[in-house]
């Protein structure tokens, strides 16, 4: 297709559509500076989920909000229906993890398998050159590597990219995240300008999955988890009183133990092998030292030795100062300069350094060990 404005053959970029303001003004803005733009919206529910709110990406408002603003903009739409492998990559891993003793994180895997998986599938399946979302984050060429780095939005209170860590160089290196200089407010801004329906749409900010964010409830409705009973202990191995599913619990929990104590006492760790639930007081969930597993580097086809950075335990954790060592299998010990609350294995650990501390230097999964 030829550009209007330079009679040069436009770039196309596909753009995946949540239905959302933020995926609607990317479209927008791509559109306008110039881009051959095509919107496509996954289909990640599975039927049993149809009647959960409708403004979650795997509702179906959602689509109908997606499919209005191509309309509006004058763009090819698709719906691709990719349930059986959200099923299998997000929502069993989700289990799993729970059942595991570990807390999940279904945002990064369905970045990794499907957003910039399937999505980049379709994308050569389309002829595009590029894959675009509404995510809060930058993109730029080292030109003396010649590897994609990925920074923090300049939106600090909207950063994504600790979503985005687990994202390869060939997945980087044909993403577009049109957002990553701007505030949510713009984002409105643009959506307004363009009059489309979604701009003024309020933003979810629960698992798309999970109703009213309940997953244990979710887990027991989708028939993936069944409540049974186990131990409570206190950190010397004391029995103080029973849990209904090792499932059903987090690190760093206090309410809903059901046991009784003159100080407030919090899950310190989950252990699926004996079937218990660890309980201590709060400064036995304080750590310094960890292992993470599953290393994925951005700046670096091989890691240094070792290095300094500051550490994101969770999302909306701030940041810890820390050494890390690359170690063999992918994996990495890390040392925080000061202690962390509550580090919860099967979260992200994302590790981020440059002269601003913006730039993402990689990351990996929180093990028990």
């Amino acid at each position: 297709m030829l550009s209007p404005v330079t009679g040069m053959v436009k770039q196309r970029v596909l753009v995946g559509m949540s239905g959302g303001v933020d995926s609607s003004a990317t479209a927008a803005l791509l559109q306008s500076q110039g881009f051959d733009v095509i919107g496509v919206t996954l289909k990640l529910w599975p039927q049993d989920c149809v009647n959960r709110a409708e403004d979650k990406c795997c509702g179906p408002q959602a689509v109908m909000d997606a499919r209005s603003v191509c309309a509006q903009l004058g763009v090819p739409y698709y719906l691709v229906d990719e349930a059986a492998l959200f099923q299998q990559k997000v929502i069993e891993y989700f289990a799993a993890e729970y059942k595991a003793g570990r807390t999940p994180n279904p945002c990064v895997m369905c970045n990794q398998h499907l957003k910039f998986g399937v999505l980049l599938d379709r994308a050569r399946q389309l002829g595009c050159d590029f894959i675009a979302t509404g995510h809060f984050a930058r993109l730029e060429r080292d030109a003396a590597t010649g590897r994609t780095l990925l920074r923090k939005g300049r939106d600090t209170r909207k950063d994504q990219s600790y979503f985005l860590f687990s994202l390869r160089q060939d997945q980087l290196a044909r993403a577009m995240f049109p957002l990553g200089e701007k505030t949510k407010a713009d984002t409105r801004d643009v959506a307004r300008s363009c009059a489309l329906r979604t701009a003024d749409k309020e933003e979810s900010m629960e698992i798309c999955f999970v109703p009213d964010n309940d997953y244990g409830k979710f887990l027991e409705e989708a028939k993936l988890a069944t409540k049974h009973r186990g131990d409570i202990v206190d950190t010397a191995g004391r029995k103080l009183g029973e849990h209904y599913g090792i499932e059903f619990y987090t690190i760093g929990q206090r309410r809903g133990l059901g046991i009784s104590s003159r100080d407030p006492l919090y899950v310190v760790s989950l252990e699926p092998a004996t079937n218990r639930v660890v309980v201590g007081d709060e400064s036995t969930l304080s750590r310094d030292t960890f292992t993470v597993a599953n290393c994925n580097w951005i700046p670096w086809e091989t890691p240094p030795a070792s290095f300094a950075c500051s550490a994101k335990i969770r999302y909306n954790h701030a940041g810890t100062a820390a050494t890390v060592t690359p170690g063999p299998n992918d994996t990495a010990s890390v040392k925080l300069h000061a202690p962390a609350r509550a580090v919860t294995p099967g979260q992200a650990c994302v590790f981020y350094g440059g002269d601003e501390g913006d730039l993402v230097l990689g990351g990996g999964w929180i093990t028990r060990g």
